[in-house]
């Protein structure tokens, strides 16, 4: 049995005011032509489908065009998603039953009533059954009436409840089973704060969601979604596939690909292999003096750090604009290593458009287009 494993694919996102719609595009149709290449029996997202719980339109469009070149190209495959953090999970549960006779399964809500139970797909290869479990991201406070509470009414923790979870469920013996899950889990013992969290991910403060890996034993293979930097946890078959694409300055750097796993006989372990992924563009942190960083110029993602040189020529950000026409940030690096936004530091440099759009936060293109039209008016009005 042949599988592919991908998560946190935070369609819709926006990278400090750029539209990614454009790279993530690209990264699917890689995915798409390494899973022609490949041809696995299933496919598999571990959450985070989306960056907003009420993604855009575009965001749908681009879900929807993925989905159905996928199944055009490979008709016999499964695909199975699940709701993350991100994530509505009643809206990725829309047309569920629908979706299912298609061979596409997203299920966004875990069991919150005593009579559902984690959904389960089953498929077969020569080896006999394969069972999927695909349990989206769980709060305590949406599976209170299916895991209870505490002896003394307090409510479960995270990990509790996940524990609880999957204590209800009956594991066919003999057969091989694939837990799909969006948490935060760690190995028994060890510290949350030496796990490395990106920037683009939102932990939750004491990192209470924390939940045991141990829970996890059992299972031939574990997918894991909500850590955005590849990793595995305590064994090679649990692992977090991470993003398929940067998705923050902090995952400068990273080499991001698929994660496929092989399902051999019961009782062997997984064949796993990651299947390179290679951007549209890169994203750049550039350290240097002013002179050094504008000899880089470059169509990369880039965010700049000055460390010397005239940072205070008035046309120092249209230059360095014109080095570096996807340029995210610039800061410059002040005594004792202290970073200050550039466009901060120097307010008769900031773009009118930038400076409106970081104070109001992200906004769609007809919106931008709207402001950039009464900017021009009050402008032209001087």
């Amino acid at each position: 049995m042949k599988f592919f494993h991908l998560s946190d694919l935070h369609l819709g996102l926006r990278l400090i005011q750029r539209d990614m719609a454009p790279d993530q595009e690209h990264i699917l149709q890689q995915v798409i032509q390494l899973a022609r290449r490949e041809q696995p029996d299933a496919l598999v997202v571990a959450g985070d489908l989306y960056d907003k719980a009420v993604p855009s339109a575009e965001a749908v469009t681009l879900m929807n065009r993925f989905v159905t070149q996928l199944t055009q190209a490979l008709p016999n495959l499964v695909v199975m998603m699940i709701g993350g953090n991100h994530d509505s999970g009643p809206r990725i549960d829309c047309f569920r039953g629908v979706l299912e006779r298609q061979r596409v399964h997203m299920v966004g809500m875990p069991p919150v009533t005593e009579g559902e139970f984690i959904h389960r797909v089953t498929l077969e290869d020569g080896h006999g059954p394969v069972h999927f479990y695909l349990l989206p991201f769980v709060r305590p406070s949406m599976v209170k009436q299916v895991v209870g509470v505490r002896e003394d009414g307090s409510a479960c923790s995270y990990d509790e409840s996940i524990r609880r979870l999957l204590a209800r469920e009956e594991f066919p013996a003999q057969a091989r089973t694939v837990l799909v899950s969006h948490q935060f889990y760690l190995p028994v013992g060890a510290d949350p704060q030496e796990v490395e969290r990106m920037d683009s991910e939102v932990p939750i403060v004491g990192n209470i969601d924390r939940v045991g890996a141990d829970v996890l034993d059992g299972f031939d293979y574990v997918a894991l979604g909500h850590i955005h930097k590849p990793m595995t946890v305590g064994k090679p078959h649990i692992r977090y596939c991470g993003t398929p694409m940067a998705c923050s300055v902090s995952e400068a750097g990273q080499r991001k690909g698929v994660v496929q796993v092989v399902l051999g006989a019961p009782g062997t372990p997984p064949e796993i292999t990651v299947l390179p992924l290679t951007p549209l563009r890169e994203i750049r942190v550039i350290r240097g003096s002013v002179e050094e960083i504008l000899a880089q110029g470059s169509e990369d993602y880039v965010s700049v750090v000055l460390t010397g040189g005239d940072t205070g020529s008035v046309d120092l950000l249209p230059r360095i604009r014109q080095a570096f026409p996807n340029l995210l940030e610039v800061r410059v690096e002040q005594m004792e290593g202290a970073l200050q936004d550039l466009a901060l530091t120097q307010e008769r440099l900031v773009d009118p458009l930038q400076l409106c759009c970081d104070f109001l936060g992200q906004l769609e293109q007809d919106e931008r287009d709207i402001l950039l039209d009464v900017l021009h008016t009050v402008q032209g009005g001087k």
